[in-house]
């Protein structure tokens, strides 16, 4: 399927509107459903040229292909919603399940999809939004990517991994288990050793050239304004774990971890706003422990 023109994007936040602003920089239309969406959502959808259908029925008749890129939490009540939507019209597009979830949700949302007459593809992925310039690695896998590969056009980096749905979805698990997960032990540990004063000591036990120290400490301050988002994120890559029959404790503490930042100030900044530096973090969580 090499004739994708209309692209609707699910929804335009950070990585949505940064795919949708970088397809229609390239000439795709790119439309989108801002119903019940909010303020920033609207402002970042009309910043990027996306084109509100006002329902998803009209999203489903008028788009090629179909970009799934919420929160965790939303992937399947959207899902459900397009596939309705595609049943109520009879439309044909291409469904493409990008957020990050487990292999076992992705297979359960294909089955759904699939039977509303929707064609899908499973995609993961790994890094920033895009823009002019830059592209996250974007992977893909199924029977039949070729409608996603399209997108390529755009300069987007789509890798396609193989022809099973859940590969894709699978890589953004275990990448995100070395990055997501590490970030939150890492908070985790420096915030117990200042609770108890010894934050000096364990810095300088690890030495100014401590490699690894130095770049999980310089990683953290973006994270904050992103906590939330992850606890759905971190269930998801417990689950992937658990149906692999590997504990998934590991990585319900990461969520527990950040379902404790997004309960702080910390987490009401939005991406827009400059990051707090380490120490103020470090300092708000501190204050924020039970006592």
């Amino acid at each position: 399927m090499s004739d994708v023109r209309r692209v609707g994007i699910m929804s335009p936040g950070d990585m949505g509107g940064g795919i949708g602003g970088v397809l229609h920089e390239s000439g795709f239309e790119v439309l989108t459903c801002l119903a019940g969406r909010s303020e920033l959502t609207r402002v970042r959808a009309a910043e990027a040229g996306f084109r509100d259908t006002g329902d998803l029925d009209t999203l489903a008749r008028e788009a090629d292909v179909i970009l799934s890129v919420l929160v965790p939490s939303e992937a399947t009540p959207i899902a459900e919603a397009i596939a309705a939507a595609v049943k109520r019209t009879g439309a044909k597009p291409v469904f493409v399940e990008c957020n990050a979830i487990a292999p076992q949700t992705v297979a359960a949302i294909e089955a759904t999809m699939r039977g509303a007459g929707a064609g899908f593809i499973d995609a993961g992925i790994i890094g920033g939004p895009p823009r002019p310039g830059y592209s996250p690695h974007i992977y893909a896998s199924g029977p039949d990517t070729s409608a996603f590969e399209a997108l390529r056009a755009a300069g987007l980096d789509i890798r396609v991994l193989g022809p099973k749905i859940g590969q894709a979805s699978g890589i953004k698990m275990v990448y995100a288990a070395s990055t997501k997960g590490t970030t939150a032990l890492w908070t985790e540990l420096l915030v117990a050793s200042r609770a108890l004063g010894l934050e000096a000591a364990l810095r300088a036990e690890w030495g100014e050239n401590h490699a690894t120290a130095n770049a999980q400490m310089g990683g953290i301050p973006m994270m904050p304004n992103r906590a939330r988002r992850w606890v759905g994120e971190m269930e998801e890559i417990a689950a992937t774990f658990e149906a692999l029959g590997m504990t998934p404790r590991i990585l319900e503490g990461a969520a527990d971890m950040y379902r404790f930042i997004g309960s702080t100030p910390l987490a009401d900044q939005t991406s827009r706003e400059p990051n707090p530096p380490l120490d103020t973090i470090l300092e708000v969580l501190t204050e924020h422990l039970p006592k």
